[in-house]
C-alpha cells in the first residue's frame, strides 16, 4: 500500500484490513460504505448528544475500523461528512457554545500489531525518522491506563477558573461551567495566578456509578450504563467524588 493512501484518512489501520477492503472493488466498496455512513452517525449522535449509546464500544470500533479500511483503499469514499472526519458531535443546543481556541482532538486506538507499526510509522515521519526497522534511539514511547470519560476544557484566567466546555465536534463544544463547579476535586483557584486552559477527562469512580445506579433503581429508572459521567456532566445532577 502506497504512503499516499495510508495517508488519505490519516487513522491506524492493518494492512490485511485494507486489502480485504481493495479486495471488494470500487463498486462494493462504494455500497458497503453507504451502509456504514449512516449507522455510524447515527451511533455517534446517540453516544455523544443524547448519552445513550446502542452499540457497544467494541462493535462500534469494528464499525469505524471498516469504514477507515475502506477509505484507505479507496480515497474517494472520503468527505466532509464521514464519521472519519468529525471529533464527537456538534452541539446539542441545551447549553451555550463554547469555540474552541485550539481543536479538541479525539485520541486514536490500535487493535493489532499491524496497526501498532503503522502508527509507529506516522510518529517516525512526523519527526523526521527513519523507518522501522532502522534504530531512533532518541524514540521513546510511554503507555498508561486510558480513563474512558468525558472530555472537557477548563479554562482558569489568573488562577480562576471561569470556564468549562465540552469536547463537542472538536471546534466547538458546551459550556458546562456550572456543572463542573459541582465536582469537588476541581480547583476554583489554582496555586499561582496564571492563565491556561487545562484538558483531561471528567470520570466517575465505580462507587459512584454503583451509588448513582442504586438511586435510580430504587426511583424505578432504567440503570444508566457507560455514558454516566457524561449524563451527569449535561444536566443538573451533582457529581461527587
Amino acid at each position: 500500500m502506497s504512503e499516499a493512501k495510508k495517508r488519505a484518512v490519516g487513522l491506524p489501520v492493518a494492512d490485511d484490513a485494507v486489502d480485504a477492503a481493495r479486495a471488494l472493488g470500487p463498486e462494493a466498496a462504494a455500497r458497503r460504505h453507504a451502509e456504514l455512513v449512516p449507522i455510524l452517525q447515527r451511533a455517534s449522535e446517540l453516544y455523544y448528544q443524547q448519552d445513550a449509546p446502542e452499540l457497544s464500544d467494541a462493535e462500534y470500533d469494528r464499525l469505524m475500523g471498516e469504514i477507515v479500511a475502506l477509505e484507505t483503499a479507496f480515497a474517494d469514499l472520503v468527505t466532509p461528512d464521514s464519521p472519519t472526519q468529525r471529533v464527537g458531535a456538534v452541539p446539542t443546543g441545551a447549553f451555550g457554545e463554547v469555540v474552541h481556541g485550539r481543536p479538541m482532538l479525539s485520541l486514536g486506538n490500535v487493535f493489532g500489531e499491524d496497526e501498532l507499526r503503522a502508527f509507529d510509522q506516522r510518529v517516525r515521519r512526523g519527526l523526521g525518522l527513519q523507518p522501522a526497522p532502522e534504530p531512533a534511539p532518541d524514540l521513546r514511547y510511554v503507555a498508561e491506563l486510558k480513563i474512558d470519560g468525558l472530555a472537557v476544557s477548563l479554562r482558569y484566567e489568573r488562577g480562576r477558573f471561569v470556564q468549562g466546555a465540552t469536547r463537542g465536534d472538536g471546534s466547538t463544544g458546551e459550556d458546562v461551567t456550572a456543572n463542573l463547579r459541582t465536582i469537588e476535586v476541581l480547583p476554583e483557584r489554582l496555586g499561582e495566578p496564571v492563565t491556561a486552559e487545562v484538558r483531561g477527562e471528567v470520570f466517575m469512580p465505580k462507587a459512584e456509578f454503583a451509588r448513582i445506579n442504586a438511586e435510580r433503581e430504587e426511583a424505578a429508572c432504567l440503570p444508566t450504563r457507560t455514558r454516566g459521567t457524561a449524563g451527569q456532566a449535561r444536566s443538573a445532577s451533582r457529581i461527587r467524588e
